[in-house]
């Protein structure tokens, strides 16, 4: 049956962030996205306002017209590597705070939710990807950054990259029933907000600690960068600044703005707490310098190293971890206090 423009713009209008128009023309992957993304945070679903006639002639080709294409190669788009990259993080993100307590998340958990990110959009429209390739380059580039929430990033390029490599027509398929198409998409939501609603109702500690921990990493690791770092800290604190020029300081004491402030407060006390306990790991006083701290970490590297004690594996593993991760922290550097606000 033919679908309508005036009543895709109608369930646009209504339910947009939802995915309803989408559902309706067919698009079940770009609901799922927009289900999980709420119309990619709003902005994605006031761009497609001027895309809804070309979705609604891209459903209502015929079987044949849809055939014709299935030898060629899609034209490479950037828009779509951006989005792959962006969701891709987003489901790594998500995973990290929901689902980080597994053993081997860095090797199984982190690369397969990054890369079911990168191909559902992949997935978007009447193209698709490899599954395999994609979600092999996920897994063969998450040791190389293994125990670090910084590994989102080259997980999600590197499957990106491979989902573009990768890049074909969907082929043609029968029509299913709505009953059929809504059940496998209340699957996939449950999929991804199950583990999350959990987390958040009977593990809220955790979770400040690990959104702590993933946005001081994220925040430390732009600081490398002489401009991409102050105008990543500029956008995240953009609501703030609005609120502060349209209302001024008075209007300021109350609100969802200084739950805001209080959450960058207790970023950089994570942070500070964290280079206080790499100071105890690795048995030095807070004024150590650089030089002493890398030959400390090298004399207990040897000392706890595994295969040194092998009568001991399980602790010396962990002792190793630890004094990995102590000397990452250090090896970070110092950002002045309160320069974030």
């Amino acid at each position: 049956m033919a679908k309508g423009l005036l009543v895709t713009y109608a369930l646009w209008a209504v339910g947009g962030p939802a995915g309803l128009h989408h559902l309706y023309l067919g698009r079940d992957s770009h609901a799922l996205l927009w289900m999980l993304t709420l119309g990619g945070g709003g902005l994605g679903w006031l761009w497609e306002f001027w895309k809804l006639p070309s979705f609604v002639a891209q459903a209502n080709r015929t079987e044949r017209q849809r055939q014709s294409s299935g030898g060629r190669t899609p034209p490479l788009s950037l828009i779509r590597f951006v989005a792959q990259m962006i969701v891709g993080i987003y489901f790594g993100l998500v995973a990290l705070i929901s689902l980080s307590f597994m053993a081997n998340f860095y090797i199984v958990g982190l690369p397969l939710a990054v890369g079911l990110g990168v191909l559902l959009v992949a997935a978007v429209g009447n193209q698709t990807s490899d599954f395999k390739n994609t979600l092999g380059a996920a897994f063969l580039t998450s040791p190389l950054f293994y125990g670090r929430p910084i590994a989102i990033l080259p997980i999600s390029l590197a499957a990106s990259i491979t989902a573009q490599k990768h890049r074909r027509y969907k082929a043609s398929v029968g029509s299913e029933t709505l009953s059929v198409r809504l059940y496998r998409l209340g699957l996939a939501y449950l999929a991804f907000t199950g583990p999350l609603a959990y987390s958040a109702f009977c593990n809220t500690a955790a979770i400040l600690s690990y959104v702590a921990e993933t946005l001081g990493s994220f925040l430390s690791w732009f600081s490398f960068f002489p401009l991409l770092g102050p105008l990543t800290e500029s956008v995240l604190l953009l609501p703030y600044r609005v609120w502060r020029l349209l209302v001024g300081d008075p209007g300021f004491s109350s609100g969802y703005f200084q739950e805001w402030e209080k959450l960058y407060e207790f970023v950089s006390s994570f942070q500070e707490e964290k280079r206080q306990l790499a100071y105890q790991v690795l048995s030095l006083s807070e004024g150590a310098t650089n030089e002493e701290i890398h030959q400390r970490y090298q004399q207990l590297v040897k000392i706890w190293h595994p295969d040194h004690n092998r009568h001991q594996t399980e602790e010396a593993q962990r002792h190793f971890l630890e004094i990995q991760a102590a000397y990452e922290v250090l090896s970070q550097p110092r950002k002045p206090r309160g320069s974030w606000m």
